[in-house]
């Protein structure tokens, strides 16, 4: 179906599908559709895999600049950027390799900034439930770059604050500062 769907789509903006170059677009469009939103055949449990461990309290615990790229919903165009997760624990901790996992997972889905990064905290504290989770998200958008404003060099920042990221400031500063 989606190939077909391509196919139709170089027919309508005027190019010849059956073009040498374009023969083999509508399977490869297909191909990297189904890469692009493989977020949506998978679940958080399944990709922690039981990588939960007991630890006795410590403090904030930090992954930076995990890379991401995304498709925007509203153009089905990029986005791509860095996130940093943190978060303090409650008893436990979880595999290091787990955090970008989960933010791959939803970044690999139809999106936009503000609710990818509201969902990488939320599963994280449905996980842990930890004392705290923040994220933050700096993101560059082809939808603002190849169309509409056409401005190159602008980011988008969005924040989500659980717990004590939110209710103490301190561990927000601290939060913030590290990942600067």
């Amino acid at each position: 179906m989606i190939e077909r769907l391509c196919y139709e789509m170089i027919e309508s903006i005027g190019e010849d599908p059956s073009r040498e170059g374009l023969l083999k677009t509508p399977q490869r469009f297909s191909k990297a559709i189904k890469e692009l939103t493989v977020g949506y055949s998978q679940n958080a449990d399944s990709i922690v895999n039981g990588a939960i461990f007991e630890q006795a309290d410590s403090e904030m615990i930090v992954v930076k600049d995990i890379e991401f790229y995304s498709l925007c919903e509203h153009h089905l165009l990029p986005f791509f950027g860095k996130a940093s997760v943190a978060y303090i624990p409650n008893g436990k901790i979880i595999g290091l390799s787990k955090i970008p996992r989960i933010v791959n997972m939803y970044a690999r889905r139809l999106q936009v900034q503000e609710r990818l990064t509201e969902e990488i905290c939320t599963e994280i504290s449905r996980i842990l439930n930890p004392k705290g989770v923040a994220c933050s998200i700096e993101g560059f958008h082809m939808c603002m770059m190849m169309r509409g404003i056409q401005v190159q060099s602008s980011k988008m920042i969005t924040n989500s604050l659980h717990g004590l990221f939110k209710s103490n400031p301190l561990t927000r500063q601290e939060f913030f500062s590290v990942i600067k």
